[in-house]
């Protein structure tokens, strides 16, 4: 008989009425064909993986607006949040994020005595951080209008005499020891169209270019981050190898080339002061730009810009390869939220006292400051986990060899403070196909490729403790139903394409934060959500992952969602009113509880985690219900099925195989059961007064089972089943 968990069944099991009226109640409803038999591999020596979950199956803590730390960090609301059961908790560092310094901090030191300059953190701890804010960079070389406040325009094309873009000093032979021309660095005009280009005016300022290229990028429209879409190819009179600074105009070709991306690549510099002087050695290398010019010149000379030159926004777009750290202290921004204070967020409770993943702020900041974070930390003797450097690299278009000197540095830094902590990145977005940059000499694209490979030459691949990436695998307000059946292969291919990149089979992988897309739309809230949350997890450990990080935690108010859509919106589990309190829990929420709750115990003992094959398909040939088995440290089976069918129930039948020892087994006697799918939790979209109802609980019962049992998955569902098994048959 096939026993079909239905909202109707399993509100009678809560109810006065037995399992035997359960199971008489499912034998008059419809039935769904012959059940499909999933088969779990339990070879000892076919273990997928291995995993505690304490240290496994972590959450994310971000940047938080004004005064919701107060909120979201103190009762109630913690326990709420601490109620989902993720365990381990992974710090984001969203000030790199802005092109921000951070400072973790905010009493401390700065490099020129006048106050201003490098930053360093005061390593030893006198009051409580509770709150730590980003600081715009004033030599800045990217255009971020949509980055909320502060002053994320470029320097670039911002038409204020005295202001420049200036690379990090970092990235020079005085750091890296390297060749300048081992790390060039580079900024881009974006004309905003293909236009008609032979001559551009740079303004220098100190210091400056004594060789480099002026470029064009040759695919047109394409946006050169498809690196592999086009070429940078110098224009015919666009190679300088004696320049002298001051304001350069350059006849480039004798006729207009159309282009979009005009390219400044810079491989030797003067070496001479900025406006900061000689006293820091920091001020003497790399290159700055005062103003950048890009058009066209007629034969009388006469120059036509086609750059808009603004202090904000409508100016001409920009990129960079790197931004000099140095600032000031009126260029805080604390108005677009804050990064919550080491000291509360250690204190609060949010990480259950468990060893936490801190950042270090790496592409904005130096690595005296990382060190003094690190010894501040430790002196607090808080528990650290791991310690991530930098985030999002490939998102602000720096270059692997340049992230990977960096590193260096970095580690070289905080290993001194303690030579035990575990380092790693780079932190990528979230992908789904290899991150390709431009070729190097060797014509190799690969960005983790060439990050490895940085690495070993430098005899420092061992400084990479674990290798963490971002996982948001779909758009955020194209996403369809369908998406979900893709997700198991994505994760696990993503996971391969690092370890095909170079990166030692020995190197942990951590998917350090993410959820369904980077901005959340219906499909968050939606019963969708938690499918693909649930479905995700078990994939991701099945791939050979060691931890994962759900993106949000701290729960944030409801939105309208994406336009046309109206469902509502919000990263995170809960639905917020204005003043802060739960109105709902949403499908996330009731998925974590099943992963964390269910089909795992909430312990720091060994999970061993199966293979399943077999299954349910559709016509199309995608695979509609995945299963995901472990063998608790409590002796029972656990499997986590989920039904991405939004139509129909699935009837499966469960076998568990020993191929070592040929023998088949299958659940034997008393199971818990419990599920959580539409008929358990119903989206009504009304904009950012959308809401569930029906809003959960999961339905949980109990029955007695054995090897020919099979199991009704209601459609569109999350379901775990608890057990034992005993051997059955013995195979030839």
């Amino acid at each position: 008989m096939s026993l079909v968990f239905s909202a109707t069944i399993l509100d009678a099991v809560r109810g006065p009425y037995t399992l035997a009226i359960a199971v008489a109640l499912a034998a008059a409803l419809p039935q769904t064909g012959a059940a499909q038999e999933l088969v779990v591999d339990i070879a000892p020596s076919h273990v997928a993986n291995t995993f505690s979950p304490m240290r496994a199956l972590g959450a994310a803590v971000d940047r938080l607006g004004q005064g919701v730390a107060e909120k979201a960090l103190t009762e109630p609301m913690l326990s709420e949040i601490l109620s989902s059961g993720w365990q381990t908790i992974t710090y984001r560092q969203n000030t790199e994020l802005h092109a921000e310094a951070w400072h973790w901090n905010p009493e401390g030191k700065w490099s020129d005595p006048a106050g201003r300059g490098y930053f360093t953190g005061n390593a030893t701890p006198t009051g409580e951080l509770r709150h730590s804010w980003g600081y715009a960079l004033p030599h800045r070389g990217f255009s971020r209008a949509g980055r909320g406040p502060g002053n994320n325009y470029s320097r670039l094309t911002d038409g204020e005499p005295g202001s420049y873009w200036k690379s990090n000093p970092y990235l020079t032979r005085t750091f890296t020891g390297d060749d300048d021309s081992l790390h060039p660095q580079w900024v881009i005009v974006d004309l905003g169209s293909v236009q008609p280009v032979n001559a551009v005016r740079i303004a220098w300022a100190e210091p400056y270019a004594k060789v480099y290229r002026v470029q064009f990028w040759t695919a047109g429209e394409q946006n050169p981050r498809q690196a592999t879409a086009g070429l940078w190819q110098t224009f015919p009179a666009g190679a300088v190898n004696d320049g002298r600074g001051g304001a350069v105009t350059l006849r480039l070709t004798s006729f207009q080339v159309p282009a979009r991306y005009i390219r400044v690549l810079m491989t030797a510099s003067s070496n001479t002061c900025d406006t900061h002087g000689p006293a820091d050695r920091r001020n003497c290398v790399g290159y700055a730009i005062d103003e950048l010019y890009a058009g066209a010149q007629s034969r009388d000379g006469e120059f036509q810009d086609l750059v808009k030159h603004a202090s904000g926004a409508g100016q001409t777009t920009t990129q960079c390869s790197s931004v000099d750290p140095w600032h000031e202290p009126g260029d805080i921004n604390d108005k677009a939220g804050e990064q919550v204070g080491l000291d509360f967020f250690f204190t609060s409770g949010i990480t259950r006292g468990l060893p936490a993943m801190i950042p270090v702020s790496m592409f904005y900041s130096t690595p005296e400051d990382a060190a003094a974070e690190i010894a501040y930390v430790e002196k607090r003797k808080y528990p650290i986990s791991y310690v991530e450097l930098g985030e999002e690299p490939d998102g602000q278009r720096a270059m692997p060899e340049d992230i990977a000197a960096l590193y260096i540095q970095f580690a070289t830094a905080i290993h001194k403070v303690d030579p035990h902590l575990k380092l790693g990145g780079p932190v990528f977005e979230g992908v789904n196909e290899d991150i390709k940059v431009w070729p190097d000499a060797d014509g190799k694209v690969s960005w983790m490729g060439r990050f490895v490979d940085y690495l070993k030459s430098h005899g420092r691949l061992s400084d990479l403790a674990f290798m963490s990436f971002e996982h948001y695998p779909f758009p955020r307000c194209n996403s369809k139903w369908e998406d979900l059946y893709r997700e198991p292969q994505l994760i696990a291919h993503i996971m391969d394409v690092w370890r095909d990149d170079g990166l030692p089979a020995n190197v942990p992988l951590m998917m350090t934060e993410g959820n369904l897309s980077s901005g959340s739309g219906g499909t968050f809230v939606d019963i969708m959500g938690g499918l693909w949350l649930a479905d995700y997890t078990g994939a991701f450990l099945t791939a050979g992952g060691t931890a994962t990080y759900f993106f949000h935690y701290i729960p944030g108010r409801l939105s309208a969602g994406c336009p046309g859509e109206n469902a509502g919106a919000t990263f995170g589990f809960f639905a917020m009113d204005p003043g802060y309190k739960i109105k709902g829990r949403l499908s996330q929420y009731f998925a974590s509880r099943l992963i964390t709750r269910e089909w795992v115990q909430p312990v720091d003992r060994e999970h061993r985690l199966f293979r399943v094959s077999g299954g349910v398909r559709d016509a199309a040939g995608n695979v509609l219900v995945t299963a995901y088995a472990v063998l608790r440290p409590d002796g029972q089976w656990s499997l986590l099925l989920v039904n991405k069918d939004r139509d129909r129930a699935r009837d499966v039948r469960i076998a568990f195989r020993d191929a070592d020892a040929k023998t088949d087994s299958g659940f034997s006697g008393p199971l818990k059961v419990v599920t959580f799918g539409a008929a358990q939790y119903q989206w009504h979209a009304a904009g950012a007064d959308s809401y569930a109802d029906p809003d959960g609980p999961p339905a949980t019962s109990a029955l007695t089972a054995n090897a020919q049992t099979s199991y009704t998955l209601p459609k569109a569902s999350i379901t775990v089943i608890q057990g034992k098994i005993n051997a059955v048959a013995a195979r030839p």
